[in-house]
């Protein structure tokens, strides 16, 4: 454990990225934020600071308890933070809405044939005209 760690080096070490490259481009991208700010790169993590970092279609917002520059095993990598109650509200809910829609939207069962493209195609002319 470390006494200052750096921002990309941290988010390594606990598991959100994969790279410190990858880190890195989401610091400078702006995905990342530190107490509700944008920062550098070589911004020194504090304990007690809130962090947002985007995984996938969640946005993870949590509470450094402990430092390191070490990347571990993902059991050691989970003590580092806390997520917020209201971040674990907040992606509960968005997956369901996510479920939800996916379940509403229904799939053909096999690819239309010949017939049914230019019935598709007529449909798509006159809709156009």
């Amino acid at each position: 454990m470390s006494d200052s760690v750096r921002l990309d080096k941290w988010l390594w070490a606990a598991r959100f990225f994969k790279t410190r490259a990858l880190a890195k481009k989401a610091i400078e991208g702006g995905k990342v934020h530190y107490d509700g700010a944008r920062v550098k790169t070589s911004k020194t993590v504090e304990l007690g600071a809130l962090i947002r970092v985007p995984q996938g279609w969640d946005i993870y917002e949590v509470e450094v308890t402990s430092l390191s520059d070490q990347r571990r095993g993902a059991p050691e990598a989970r003590k580092l933070y806390a997520e917020t109650d209201e971040s674990v509200q907040r992606r509960a809910k968005e997956t369901e809405a996510r479920r939800l829609t996916n379940e509403a939207m229904q799939h053909p069962l096999k690819r239309p044939d010949k017939k049914q493209r230019r019935d598709i195609q007529r449909f798509q002319r006159q809709r156009s005209d």
